[in-house]
């Protein structure tokens, strides 16, 4: 279940990023409010998750769900680059999470 709760909270890290970059600076009040929210449940799923998860993992696991994911959004919904250069840097991400969390025993 902790798990579970972390790839969720790694979730609403890419959806509080992408709200944050929405919200210009907190200056548009609707996706400010959506940051927020989510960013909230991003901390609290996390803190949960940590009950049962070693630290580092879990903590390297969800920033690497918020960075990946919002370099997918980046490029699917925001129109920014792609390039092999940072194809290669997310897959090593990925990479790096998978054996996180099969070297964590969990």
């Amino acid at each position: 279940m902790s798990w579970i709760l972390l790839f969720i909270a790694g979730l609403l890290e890419v959806a509080w990023a992408a709200g944050l970059k929405s919200s210009d600076g907190f200056t548009r009040l609707g996706p400010s409010i959506f940051t927020i929210i989510t960013a909230i449940g991003s901390f609290v799923l996390l803190a949960i998750a940590m009950k049962q998860l070693p630290l580092g993992t879990a903590y390297a696991v969800w920033t690497g769900i918020g960075a990946v994911g919002a370099f997918v959004f980046g490029i699917v919904f925001m129109g920014e680059a792609l390039s092999a250069a940072r194809i290669v840097s997310a897959v090593l991400i990925v990479a790096g999470l998978v054996g996180l969390k099969i070297s964590s025993g969990h």
